[in-house]
């Protein structure tokens, strides 16, 4: 299983910025080859993906979720095996830490070889650099506040 940590600073308020990450649905306006999320119910999204022309159907739960601190989720059934945290840190009244971290297993030879070039690292850097100019740019959520406790 391979790791990935990243992290970016964005200003704006933690509050915002976990309400749209929470937000799943926005996905796609910022990770490249996320052709679409839908949300199926307050723990499981169902995911179309499209990554160096390896097309992926699947679906995810949310593990933990913790309002304005984290959101941790992984992939259910066989097809895709990877997991995931998102650690939400105030820097500040205005100012957030967003820090990524993704254990991805590769199956088959592509994904093995893109794995070994360091893809995944690069699509979660950028992915994180265009979530810093959305949120940023849009200055507030777009979702409605997600309800407290956990996932």
């Amino acid at each position: 299983m391979s790791t990935v940590e990243e992290s970016i600073d964005v200003d704006v308020p933690v509050r915002v910025v976990y309400d749209q990450w929470a937000t799943f649905e926005d996905f796609p306006q910022f990770m490249e080859g996320v052709e679409e999320v839908r949300q199926l119910d307050d723990r499981h999204a169902h995911w179309r993906t499209k990554i160096a022309g390896l097309s992926r159907e699947f679906d995810t739960e949310i593990v933990e979720r913790v309002p304005e601190e984290r959101v941790a989720w992984r992939t259910t059934g066989e097809s895709v095996k990877h997991t995931g945290t998102v650690d939400f840190e105030p820097l500040g009244a205005a100012r957030t830490r967003v820090r990524m971290t993704m254990a991805f297993q590769p199956t088959g030879l592509a994904e093995k070889a893109a794995d070994k070039l360091g893809m995944l690292d690069r699509q979660v850097r950028g992915d994180l650099r265009r979530f810093k100019r959305f949120i940023e740019d849009r200055g507030t959520g777009s979702g409605p506040r997600p309800a407290s406790g956990g996932g």
